[in-house]
């Protein structure tokens, strides 16, 4: 591997230790996804079927979407919601949930080029155009 040398000696990063940091790009990806599903989830229901007052509070809202997407249980004393400014404060009411679909549209649009080949310069141009 050429991506690391030692200070000293100069001798390169081992491959082994190479191919492991590599492999940690994709550690706990799927809980990574679980935590914006829940964050999704619990913005499209506070701003669609939450009811002011009524049995539940936003936070057990959350611990009720929790139960489903987390694997660690939340802390009932979680108070995340606090400081989701994105949801609250920010444009992204009701609509959090974009995050999760520009990379499925990114994954799509992708995986059309990898139908044509990575490696056809010419199919590659015809496609991006």
């Amino acid at each position: 591997s050429s991506i690391a040398r030692h200070y000293e000696t100069g001798q390169h990063l081992p491959e082994d230790i190479c191919m492991k940091l590599i492999s940690t790009r994709t550690f706990r990806a799927g809980s990574m996804m679980l935590r914006q599903m829940r964050y999704a989830a619990v913005d499209l229901e506070l701003h669609s079927e939450y009811i002011p007052g009524g049995s539940e509070s936003i936070y057990d809202v959350d611990q009720r979407i929790g139960r489903k997407t987390n694997i660690i249980p939340l802390l009932r004393e979680d108070k995340f919601l606090c400081s989701f400014s994105h949801i609250f404060a920010d444009d992204y009411a009701a609509g959090y949930y974009s995050y999760q679909w520009a990379e499925v549209m990114s994954y799509d649009a992708f995986s059309a080029f990898e139908e044509a080949g990575l490696d056809n310069q010419r199919a590659i141009e015809v496609l991006g155009r």
